[in-house]
């Protein structure tokens, strides 16, 4: 009998300390999710859409992509490849940062300040008064499985102009460019990029899509930005020579946009 006991003994507890792992589990959990809900309502005023107004036009506004507000709260910073080349001036279109949320936002009259193509990145200046801010982080400090979170207009604003949230992790650190089998599989761009000091960017298990190009990628519990989410140029290197390209979201890291900022004009 006392074996018997011991035994039970044993096994009780054995589950209660299982019972006291799922209650942590259940404890934890809750905690990070409010710190992402904390977060995102901290960000969204930041996050802005990027697109074109032209009032005869039906639409009047042409949504292009995402961006994001740094610095002095009067700069935005999205994909260069979202920034329309020319606008058609003589029929009075602009270039806009959009802004607010819902059915009516808000349009700014946007200027290009400063561009890397190399990087596909572009900062824009708005005009009015300041809006809040997102915060740099050190990308250089991120590494392979670390947690983060990127908000954006995946869908433009065919259902209101409404942020999206995704999680994602950083599944690798990898080139820019795909190296090719052999020389039929190289066309003039990956040349150049082959020529040009090669760098690295993020890919990212989360699902991202066009209208999502621009979107801040972010700490979950701080909202520090790590990277920019690129949805066109990347694609065309990177998987240049798959038959099938995949689905695969990449980003471009933040400490780039550091050096955009000083190429602006005062």
């Amino acid at each position: 009998m006392n074996g018997c006991s011991a035994f039970l003994g044993h096994c009780l507890g054995r589950v209660r300390n299982i019972v006291l792992v799922g209650l942590g589990l259940l404890m934890v959990s809750p905690l990070w999710g409010t710190e992402l809900v904390q977060t995102i309502e901290r960000i969204k005023p930041a996050v802005v859409g990027i697109g074109t107004f032209q009032k005869t036009r039906t639409p009047p506004v042409n949504f292009l992509g995402t961006g994001f507000v740094l610095d002095d709260g009067l700069h935005v910073v999205t994909n260069a490849h979202v920034v329309p080349e020319s606008l058609d001036i003589g029929n009075k279109e602009s270039l806009v940062v959009i802004t607010g949320k819902g059915k009516e936002p808000e349009l700014r009259a946007a200027t290009p300040v400063a561009l890397d193509r190399e990087h596909d990145l572009a900062l824009l200046r708005i005009s009015g008064t300041a809006l809040p801010a997102m915060q740099l982080g050190d990308s250089g400090a991120a590494r392979e499985g670390q947690a983060l979170a990127f908000t954006g207009f995946p869908i433009g604003m065919v259902l209101g102009f409404y942020p999206v949230t995704h999680r994602a992790i950083i599944s690798a650190i990898t080139p820019v460019v795909l190296p090719a089998r052999n020389s039929r599989g190289l066309d003039a761009k990956m040349i150049g990029q082959l020529h040009r000091s090669a760098y690295t960017v993020f890919q990212l298990d989360g699902t991202a899509y066009p209208g999502s190009s621009g979107s801040p990628l972010y700490d979950p519990e701080t909202g520090l930005v790590y990277g920019i989410i690129n949805m066109v140029y990347v694609k065309g290197m990177k998987e240049a020579a798959l038959t099938h390209p995949s689905g695969i979201t990449y980003a471009i890291p933040g400490n780039y946009i550091v050096d955009l900022l000083g190429r602006k004009i005062p």
